[in-house]
């Protein structure tokens, strides 16, 4: 399943400060360093964390991907050069051979009459005939290059290991879809009423099908303020948890779209809830509380829209779209992490044994 989705925007702006200082000082732990002083008083790191926990996790994310985007453009040079090596010509010849030249055919005249008629100008055909050429054959170039790289990324074996940020994100008393104790565990805020969370659920859906029994998958709810619905569905599944019928009321929500309280109730009556129990929690606004700390977690994490995804605490491209590709490439990458600590923590077992 190849799915790209969006994602519904609650747009949070925030301004970043640092000092820095040429002066030597004693090594630090980053929890013990000095972040500002205030009237002679010392703030540290850990004074921050305390009141803000998340509170700079968005930063550390931004420049995760900041960094990891520069290292990948930096292990493509790499492999460029070293295949050029291996092949006793240069960089550029090698992009040449396998790129420039396999890369671009000119088209008809017939496709740059039809690409002509799709460009917004008033100027004739023949006067931007060269420059429709030329942006042909960049897009084209440009689409052989990443080809021929994704081809030498998939002969190497290339492991990125900067440590990513995690979000510390508290899954106590959720439900989870999955085993407990998962190698790899899924946290998704979402809003019930989003368009894109809810194009997104097949995706989730086939992602714990194809990784049963080593995927948990958590919900949490990210009611938005343009959705006049979605806080009393979100509640609704919390009343439904009550009696053991969260996800059951979580996929009728994401399949039926139905919001109303009376097709709520009726939803509960079909799942062999007690009926008058159901209501009287959903009426009570019994579950408010509980929508609203997951929202307020939403907020203190900086999460700019819905669906946002956690696996293992690493947040999954907040600006843009997920598809399943990505989040197939993060459960990958955090199966291969956990096969790793088990074999290391094998390895010291067995030399423990041994002394």
């Amino acid at each position: 399943m190849k799915a790209l989705v969006a994602f519904c925007g609650l747009t949070l702006f925030s301004t970043l400060a640092v000092a820095a200082s040429d002066e030597k000082k004693p090594e630090q732990t980053p929890s013990s360093s000095a972040v500002a002083e205030v009237d002679g008083v010392t703030l540290t790191m850990a004074d921050f964390e305390a009141k803000r926990p998340a509170g700079l996790f968005q930063a550390r994310n931004n420049f995760y991907e900041a960094e990891r985007k520069a290292v990948d453009e930096f292990i493509n040079e790499y492999l460029i050069s070293k295949e050029a090596r291996k092949e006793g010509i240069t960089a550029e010849q090698l992009l040449d051979r396998h790129v420039n030249a396999a890369g671009f055919k000119e088209p008809s005249e017939e496709t740059l009459r039809v690409y002509y008629e799709g460009v917004d100008t008033t100027e004739p055909f023949e006067a931007v005939r060269g420059k429709i050429l030329e942006a042909i054959r960049t897009r084209r170039i440009a689409r052989a290059r990443s080809s021929y790289i994704q081809e030498l990324r998939g002969q190497a074996k290339i492991s990125f290991l900067v440590p990513p940020p995690r979000a510390s994100i508290s899954v106590d008393g959720a439900p989870v879809r999955g085993p407990q104790g998962a190698p790899v565990t899924i946290v998704e805020f979402a809003d019930y009423e989003c368009p894109y969370c809810q194009q997104i659920q097949p995706v989730v859906d086939k992602l714990l099908s194809d990784y049963k029994g080593k995927i948990g998958f958590v919900f949490k709810d990210f009611p938005l303020p343009m959705h006049s619905h979605a806080e009393v569905a979100a509640e609704a599944a919390h009343c439904a948890q009550d009696q053991g019928k969260y996800w059951e009321l979580h996929d009728f929500l994401f399949s039926s779209r139905e919001y109303e309280p009376a097709k709520l109730k009726d939803a509960a009556h079909a799942m062999n809830m007690d009926a008058d129990r159901f209501k009287q929690c959903l009426d009570g606004g019994a579950k408010a509380s509980v929508v609203k700390s997951q929202f307020e977690e939403s907020q203190a994490l900086g999460l700019p829209g819905t669906p946002a995804f956690f696996v293992n605490g690493r947040l999954i491209n907040p600006n843009g779209t997920v598809s399943y590709a990505t989040l197939q490439q993060l459960v990958d990458e955090e199966l291969a992490i956990a096969a790793r600590e088990k074999q290391r923590s094998g390895a010291v077992t067995q030399a423990q044994r041994e002394k």
